[in-house]
This record gives structure tokens, sequence and C-alpha cells, in this order.
């Protein structure tokens, strides 16, 4: 994991992705169904998440082929548990009725695509809340964690989806440690415009701070990234807002921006990402199938965390995150 410089944001998450680790092996470790785990990086950060303490793992996928990668990477799995993937039904299925039947605790994302994993889930773990994704990123150039959503599930969120995902990125940095996170909602350009609904939706869920729609953060938008990420550029264009060059949450304004932003800055800004899904009945690991051993590890952690210290409740807002709904459209990535 990367090494983060020195700034006053150090009691809030020490250490960065290494803090969120330490928070983390804390709590003992949960058990984690990884859904179809027939693949090296699956079962090798599966692994050294269970190395560090963080969970005990349930490998659902073919057998044979999970046993048959664990000794390609010198590791012994005679003491993992392994279930063999039904041919009645699909993986996903399977780690979702683990979760029912309380065998494990959390759900991690294997050699499978999102949509495929995703749908048991919205079906049958939803707790009213809405389900979004959230990334957890350290970057050396930048003094403290960033939270990036919505890069997965939500396409394209409307103005009341985009409020339930912030909060729910919200509570996620409260539980991390960030006090009162400060967010900004992105969009192309920093004034409201008609003709770019991101400008409309980011300056409306500003105002929803004021109107304790949206709770515990301070919330500026529409920003583009430059003005969210750097203070001087914002003093350049002549913008005084309080998050700027101190951001905490980058809200995008749909799935396609989010999902770029923060792969960018995984493989151009030497970012290490953990991906997590929040607001299901238990949290779901969701790294990317090309992610290293280092983002697993800290997703690992994330789940760690979030078992043991956030607790986010429905809302009246927020029921369409139920079976169903056309926003539940999900990527396949």
């Amino acid at each position: 994991m990367n090494s983060r410089l020195a700034n006053p944001h150090e009691a809030l998450t020490p250490g960065g992705l290494d803090g969120l680790l330490q928070q983390a092996q804390q709590y003992p470790p949960i058990r984690v169904a990884v859904v179809d785990a027939q693949e090296a990086h699956v079962v090798g950060g599966m692994l050294a998440a269970r190395d560090h303490g963080l969970v005990e793992p349930v490998l659902v996928g073919d057998v044979a082929a999970i046993r048959e990668i664990c000794q390609g990477l010198g590791r012994d799995c005679g003491e993992l548990q392994i279930v063999p993937a039904s041919p009645e039904i699909g993986t996903a299925e399977q780690a979702v009725r683990l979760i029912e039947t309380g065998e494990v605790e959390a759900l991690a994302k294997g050699w499978i695509h999102t949509d495929a994993l995703m749908h048991p889930v919205l079906q049958r773990l939803c707790t009213g809340r809405r389900v979004n994704h959230v990334f957890v990123a350290e970057l050396p150039t930048y003094p403290k964690l960033l939270f990036i959503t919505n890069a997965a599930i939500d396409i394209a969120p409307d103005l009341s989806q985009k409020a339930t995902i912030l909060q729910n990125a919200i509570d996620l940095a409260r539980a991390l440690g960030v006090e009162r996170p400060k967010a900004a909602a992105l969009s192309a350009i920093e004034v409201a415009k008609p003709a770019i609904q991101s400008t409309i939706d980011a300056a409306c869920l500003s105002k929803m701070v004021d109107r304790h729609q949206i709770r515990y953060a301070i919330v500026d938008g529409p920003l583009a990234f430059d003005n969210a990420i750097s203070r001087k550029a914002a003093q350049i264009k002549h913008i005084d807002s309080p998050v700027s060059g101190d951001v905490d949450i980058l809200l995008a304004p749909d799935l396609n921006a989010a999902n770029i932003l923060a792969k960018d800055l995984e493989y151009l800004a030497g970012a290490t990402l953990a991906g997590i899904v929040i607001g299901a009945k238990v949290p779901i690991m969701l790294p990317s199938r090309s992610d290293p051993e280092a983002a697993r590890l800290a997703a690992a952690a994330l789940a760690v965390v979030i078992k043991h210290r956030l607790a986010i409740p429905p809302t009246e807002q927020d029921t369409e995150a139920r079976p169903g709904s056309a926003t539940n459209r999900r990527d396949e990535e």
C-alpha cells in the first residue's frame, strides 16, 4: 500500500489503507463467501486477507480448479472450506443462501461479472436502503483517503438516488473516522447550467445539506474535478469553496464517469482502490477482476470495519433499491 504524505488529516484515517487495516484487525475475522473463486488473483487476495486475520474465506466454485490454484501459489488449501458450484443454481445464488443460513457474514466478488453477482443480492439481501458502490482510494499524491462513488451498480442515478448514494458514502467515511466529510458533487463545469443536468443535481445536493436532507457532511457542487481536488485551481477560477483542495468524497454524475475516474487514478496516478458495496444486509467486496492483492486486502479490511461499525438504516426517500426497479440495472465489469 502507498505511503502517505504528512498532513493534518492523519488523525482521522491514520496510515491511509494501512490504518484501515489496523482498524479492521481490532475485530475478529468475518466469514466471507467468495463467489467464483477459481482464479489466482482471487484466491491469493483471500489468502492474504486470511493471513492478516481479516477473513475466514469460504470459496465457492470449481473445487478442482481452486485446489490447483492453491498448489500453484504454494499454499495449502486443506484448511479452506470450498463449496462446489452447483449445476442447478449459480454460484452467486449459492453464496446468498450461505448468507441467509448464517454460515457467512459477507460476500466477495471473485471471477464473476458484477451484474451476475448483484442479481440475487438485490432480490434477497436488500434493506430498504439503496445499494451502491464506493471505491476507497489511496494515492501517493493526495494527503488522505478519497471515497469515489458510484463506479458500479447505478448506471444513471437521478437526484433522489444521488442523495442516498452520497449519504451512504458519508456514513462510510464517518465509520472510518472522518467526523465531518467534505464531499464534491462533480460535473464538467462549476456553475449550474440547465443544459447539463449533472450541474443542476449537484447544486441541489449542496442545498439539500442546508435543509438537512443530507446529514453530517459539507457538500459543494457543481465542481469540476480540478476544483475539487486542488485549492489552487479553485482560486485561479475565483471559486470560494470549503471543499476545494480538502475533499474526502467525490460523487460522480454517473457510473461511467466514476468508473473511468477511479481507474484513471489507479493506472496513471498509482492509486490503490478498495471496492465495496454498502446498503445491503451484509458488506460486499467488489474489486475489479484485474485488481492486485493489495486492493483485495484493503477491500477485506473495509468489509470487516463495515460489519462491526456501520449500520445504515432505511430512508423514506429510497425504496427504489428493490428488485425490479429500472434504476437497479447493473454494470458488467
